[in-house]
């Protein structure tokens, strides 16, 4: 059984989710509190396996109770919100910072347009982080460590190829493993950066934002047609799967993959055509098999591929399918993987695509 505490301040909304979550015979709700301070209570007297963290609530909110939380008794803390007002955002996704491992919307009344969808992802979401045993504080020493067994030490210089284009998937605990990586490439990195970041509908904008603040590249929200620049970051809008022709970005509506959209696989799958050895491709942590196979077709295609190892991944889901496909290069913590995309770039094309 896995045992939930609801940390929301409306008593309408902690019902809604009480009831959303115990519909799943699995999941049983042990406490509830109005606020960041009854929280910290109820964590020292009875460790809950998850908790779902309203934001915006009066007292301490979500971004100082989980930090509290993360200091003192961790848990595996998801952020249920629907507030997309940019100041809440922004504290969503600085709770992850401290150590929240996933971000959820907050289904809205039944019968609402969207409702099953929320509700499954909400339920989905609490039951994987239930199996998240060690939470840590997304610190330097969690997002570092050593190589994996049997990959070789990355030196300047070391591939022959001429790197055009870095593509990155990433799902469940990505977004503070992508600002580690981001904020470590130096402003005049010599090539695009093409991201599909799996995050609930309505986040994105707020993520971009907050990567912008501790990164020295520009990110965007790539637009149709956008030529992608050296030294930009360019992650898929919501709802479109995102691919490169040539040289543009375009986007499209085409079916799900792994009932994802946009998909990390219809990404690596264009890049792979167009781009072949020219290109390095990256799968950090996440649930499912999405990118997986398509990361191995870049390696065949001469590729370099980089899988975030599992020591310091929320979810090794979607980087441990590929492992096992043997699709990865390099097995890399996030401040390594800075250094070979720093690396691995140097003698790559400085000229635009």
């Amino acid at each position: 059984m896995i045992k939930v505490l609801i940390v929301e301040d409306s008593a309408v909304v902690r019902q809604h989710l009480k009831n959303i979550l115990e519909e799943d015979g699995s999941i049983r709700i042990v406490g509830m509190a109005e606020n960041g301070e009854e929280s910290l209570k109820f964590v020292q007297k009875r460790k809950p396996d998850v908790i779902t963290m309203d934001i915006n609530m009066p007292g301490m909110n979500g971004l100082d109770a989980t930090r509290k939380i993360m200091e003192t008794n961790p848990v595996p803390i998801v952020i249920v919100s629907a507030s997309f007002d940019r100041n809440d955002v922004d504290k969503s996704f600085r709770a992850m910072e401290s150590g929240a491992v996933a971000i959820v919307g907050k289904p809205l009344g039944e019968g609402h347009p969207g409702y099953d969808s929320a509700a499954k992802t909400l339920v989905q979401t609490v039951k994987l982080m239930s199996e998240v045993k060690v939470v840590k504080r997304w610190t330097k020493s969690r997002l570092s460590g050593s190589i994996g067994s049997g990959i070789p030490e990355i030196m300047p210089g070391q591939t022959p190829n001429s790197i055009k284009i870095v593509t990155i998937g990433a799902s469940t605990g990505g977004p503070p493993v992508l600002q580690t990586i981001l904020s470590g490439l130096p402003q005049k990195f010599p090539v695009p950066i093409l991201v599909v970041q799996h995050i609930a509908k309505g986040f994105l904008e707020g993520m971009v934002a907050w990567l912008g603040q501790t990164t020295p590249l520009p990110i965007h929200i790539a637009a149709y047609g956008d030529r992608p620049l050296p030294g930009h970051a360019y992650f898929a809008p919501d709802n479109f799967h995102m691919e490169i022709r040539g040289n543009r970005i375009v986007m499209n509506k085409d079916k799900p993959e792994y009932g994802i959209r946009p998909s990390v696989s219809h990404l690596f799958r264009s890049a792979a055509n167009v781009f072949r050895e020219n290109m390095i491709g990256v799968l950090l942590t996440g649930m499912g098999k999405d990118g997986a196979e398509e990361l191995k077709m870049m390696k065949e295609k001469g590729a370099i591929t980089i899988v975030q190892d599992e020591e310091s991944s929320v979810v090794y889901g979607m980087p441990g399918e590929a492992l096992k496909l043997d699709a990865a290069t390099y097995v890399l913590p996030p401040d390594r993987i800075v250094q070979a995309l720093k690396s691995l770039t140097i003698g790559g094309r400085k000229d635009n695509m």
